[in-house]
């Protein structure tokens, strides 16, 4: 309709400042100490994330439902991926697991929570991991910490991982460079995986959100416009459902990353092990 704003599903993932801070000049990098909204979301899920486990951290034998909570998020990490994939050997790397879990899942859960906010034009929340910078940093940083300590623990050995056992010299030298490219693509599946995850389903709920505020305009208009009012309300009731399979792949896609991570690091705890 003329006069009418554009439709934008994209504008809820615009980075913006909400504080400008002093800007630092090293060499020649220039660190901008500004705070935007994803870096505001990042300190917010830090803050719940501390303020939660700080107020559940309890000895009680008979747990409250805080920290019931708390332990079903642990015993996810625990019990669920690292004693099963990696066995006891993983358990010193549980804390690094356990803490990536909660960051995704809280980030997660927050874009997806406060989203609605999107629908009526409130900057509530960012959903920070429909950034392909932060999930590609924490895909990065895991794969890497994961590679390094490869290394640390077999030394020159951990490169037997890119040559396959059994197939002979040439066969190991031939398919080494496809071993090496399937291996170094990782932190690049892991990625995107999150982002496209978190990315498309805000997408789809900002575009039926708007369908639910334009369509209920043109009902106003009355006359034959007021039809327009059933697709309004079918629009409102594919967000209420869109909002509950966001919470499910929100949940999803923080345990599919950490499970993903728990098996490259698997390949390092017991490499050379067939575990």
């Amino acid at each position: 309709m003329a006069g009418q704003p554009a439709i934008d599903p994209m504008h809820q993932f615009s980075v913006h400042k909400i504080w400008q801070g002093p800007t630092f000049h090293v060499g020649g990098l220039t660190l901008d100490m500004s705070i935007t909204n994803s870096v505001a979301s990042m300190i917010a899920g830090a803050v719940i994330i501390v303020l939660f486990f700080a107020l559940t951290a309890r000895r009680e034998i008979v747990p409250n439902r805080a920290q019931a909570l708390a332990e079903a998020l642990y015993n996810i990490v625990d019990k669920v991926l690292v004693t099963p994939i990696i066995g006891h050997q993983g358990r010193p790397y549980i804390p690094y697991l356990f803490t990536l879990f909660c960051v995704i899942l809280v980030l997660n859960l927050m874009g997806v929570l406060l989203a609605i906010g999107n629908v009526a034009g409130l900057s509530l929340t960012f959903t920070v991991t429909s950034q392909l910078a932060i999930t590609a940093t924490l895909a990065v940083l895991t794969f890497f910490s994961v590679f390094i300590l490869g290394f640390i623990k077999h030394g020159p050995k951990f490169l037997g991982l890119f040559f396959p056992s059994g197939m002979g010299v040439i066969g190991a030298i031939l398919m080494a460079p496809i071993e090496m490219i399937s291996y170094f693509v990782r932190p690049v599946t892991l990625a995107m995986r999150l982002f496209g995850n978190m990315l498309g389903g805000h997408v789809v709920m900002a575009l039926f959100g708007s369908f639910v505020v334009a369509l209920g305009i043109l009902g106003l208009s009355g006359g034959v416009a007021t039809l327009a009012f059933v697709p309004s309300v079918l629009s409102f009731a594919m967000i209420v459902a869109l909002t509950g399979l966001e919470l499910v792949v929100a949940v999803l896609q923080a345990f599919v990353f950490v499970a993903l991570a728990t098996v490259y690091l698997n390949e390092v705890v017991n490499f050379g092990h067939g575990h």
